[in-house]
């Protein structure tokens, strides 16, 4: 079984149960499946590290973005910066941008605009965006629209909103990615359009550190753990485990068209 972990800040993991090392992290995960990884950015102060890590490990690949929630940092950043910053073979996505009104008071134009220039640069370098919504989502959906999200396309990163954005999502282009809040027992939502999005739209994640799936709720996140949401969400569709990695994995594949540094783990063929 080949899985991919479609969300993941290797940056920012514990590694205390691993000796301090990354290397040891991601051989647990390749022990339970995890044949690739995105590493995704935060800020563009951590965009070095990002992009190391990803130069490092062959099956890492790695995006530049400013998450919503960073308001005071060194460098704004124009879609020309991230263009430029996206240059790099190594990186495949745009992100994780998108609004977040959960933690942000005020006024929040700031957001919107910063948003904006992910969204003008991921369409100049033609890859896709990686889309984080939290209490924001009349105004993500308004905004893709308005900034013509729809190509380059991308995800919808974590998703825990209903069914209707979902749906709305989709007709934009953009896939749904599951992470392991959908095994909390109060996730009744998101477990509802987990069971719903076409087998050929989802893909699953970790947002390691965080999130913990169960039975690790509460305890550090890491890539391994993706199995766990894959297994759930096998169980909620009734189907096998096996069918849940193959099709997420050849969904990221189709969708980061640029992480094609594997052999394919499905027939034999490179993907991309």
């Amino acid at each position: 079984m080949f899985l991919v972990d479609s969300h993941c800040h290797l940056d920012q993991l514990d590694l205390t149960a691993h000796a301090g090392s990354l290397t040891n992290a991601l051989a647990h995960a390749k022990g339970q499946g995890v044949g690739h990884m995105l590493c995704v950015c935060i800020t563009l102060d951590d965009f070095p590290a990002v992009l190391q890590i990803a130069n490092t490990y062959p099956n890492v690949s790695a995006s530049v973005g400013l998450h919503p929630n960073e308001q005071n940092v060194t460098l704004e950043p124009s879609a020309e910066d991230l263009i430029k910053l996206a240059a790099d073979k190594k990186i495949v996505a745009i992100g994780e941008t998108g609004l977040d009104y959960f933690r942000s008071e005020g006024d929040v134009e700031w957001q919107r605009e910063r948003f904006r220039q992910h969204i003008r640069a991921a369409k100049q370098v033609n890859k896709p965006l990686i889309i984080h919504t939290r209490q924001a989502k009349v105004d993500t959906l308004k905004i893709m629209r308005e900034e013509g999200a729809a190509s380059p396309a991308g995800v919808m990163h974590c998703f825990t909103e209903d069914w209707e954005t979902a749906v709305a999502a989709m007709d934009l282009n953009f896939y749904i990615s599951i992470s392991g809040i959908v095994t909390f027992k109060t996730a009744t939502e998101i477990q509802d359009v987990a069971t719903r999005v076409p087998l050929d739209r989802l893909l699953i994640e970790t947002d390691s550190p965080y999130l913990a799936p169960i039975p690790f709720r509460g305890k550090p996140n890491e890539p391994a753990y993706v199995r766990f949401v894959a297994e759930f969400i096998a169980k909620l569709r009734g189907i096998s485990v096996e069918e849940v990695a193959e099709t997420t994995t050849e969904n990221f594949f189709k969708l980061f068209k640029d992480a094609t540094n594997i052999p394919s783990p499905i027939g034999g063929r490179g993907l991309g």
